[in-house]
């Protein structure tokens, strides 16, 4: 079985994105460690993962659990019962530290998002991750990244080749469609902090969606054609891309996950079971898959 490392914010990652990987990869029988910027134990964002303050209500304290968008778009109740196991985890409370990681030491990474500018910038700007995911990249090792975890691989560069590991590869991520629909719910739902899906905003005359995940990850490619969405004549189009459905154990259908050989890449929590299973095929067959 794989020595499989997962890299996460120490502050406000997406419990999705890092307690299913965990649990599919788990349950699979690797070795799945943690890594954190100072090799101490990482907190979820607390609103993702009871989607309590969600709300236009939810500034009032004694209304605060009462879950209306919070319900849709926080952690589902797959996703809460991974947490809560991985909370048992002994590798998951005390993490290696990110400038401990070396590539020869690791079989594969998943490199997991969240959206909390306060929490994720510090985790998408380390150098030392940075680094690491070069390597893993360079040594041909799968990687795997989804939603903000995407940006990491994107700002990596290539020791061979002095650009982005994304260059000439195929990927998705967090689609600005997504970014933005979510953005404009916030600007009603959770009014007093409009920003709270946007991790970087532009700047004065900037065009919209110019710092969003999806622009930044196409500025690292060969090509705006390596960035894959769901394709107009997917039948499962409506569930894909709805913001309402999300993947499950046994049913693909509402994800939409990108493989080019060892990498692989998805957009959000909802595709998070698709994109754990699909890493565990690229590590099986050693990213051998045709691109």
């Amino acid at each position: 079985m794989a020595r499989i490392v997962l890299p996460c914010a120490s502050l406000d990652f997406d419990p999705t994105e890092v307690s299913v990987p965990w649990s599919v990869l788990h349950d699979a029988g690797h070795e799945v460690f943690f890594a954190t910027s100072d090799a101490a134990r990482a907190w979820p964002d607390e609103i993702m993962l009871t989607g309590a303050g969600l709300d236009p209500w939810a500034f009032i304290p004694v209304l605060r659990g009462i879950r209306g968008v919070g319900r849709v778009l926080g952690a589902d109740a797959r996703a809460r019962a991974a947490y809560a196991r991985l909370e048992q985890d002994a590798r998951f409370l005390a993490p290696v530290a990110f400038r401990a990681l070396s590539a020869a030491d690791w079989d594969g990474v998943v490199l997991p998002g969240g959206h909390r500018a306060r929490g994720i910038r510090p985790y998408l700007e380390d150098l030392h991750l940075r680094a690491f995911v070069s390597g893993m990249f360079d040594a041909g090792k799968p990687v795997g990244a989804i939603c903000h975890g995407t940006v990491v691989a994107a700002r990596a560069t290539s020791a061979a080749t002095g650009r982005s590991v994304l260059h000439g590869r195929k990927t998705t991520s967090l689609t600005w469609a997504q970014e933005r629909l979510a953005t404009r719910i916030a600007r009603v739902t959770r009014f007093w902090d409009p920003t709270y899906y946007r991790t970087y905003t532009e700047a004065k005359g900037e065009p919209a969606g110019y710092r969003g995940v999806e622009a930044e990850v196409t500025r690292a490619l060969a090509s705006s054609d390596d960035y894959r969405d769901v394709p107009r004549d997917d039948p499962d189009r409506g569930i894909k891309t709805d913001g309402l459905h999300r993947d499950g154990p046994d049913d693909p259908r509402p994800a939409f996950v990108v493989r080019d050989g060892c990498y692989v890449s998805a957009r959000w929590p909802g595709d998070a079971h698709t994109f754990a299973k699909t890493f565990a095929d690229a590590l099986r067959e050693g990213g051998r898959a045709p691109r």
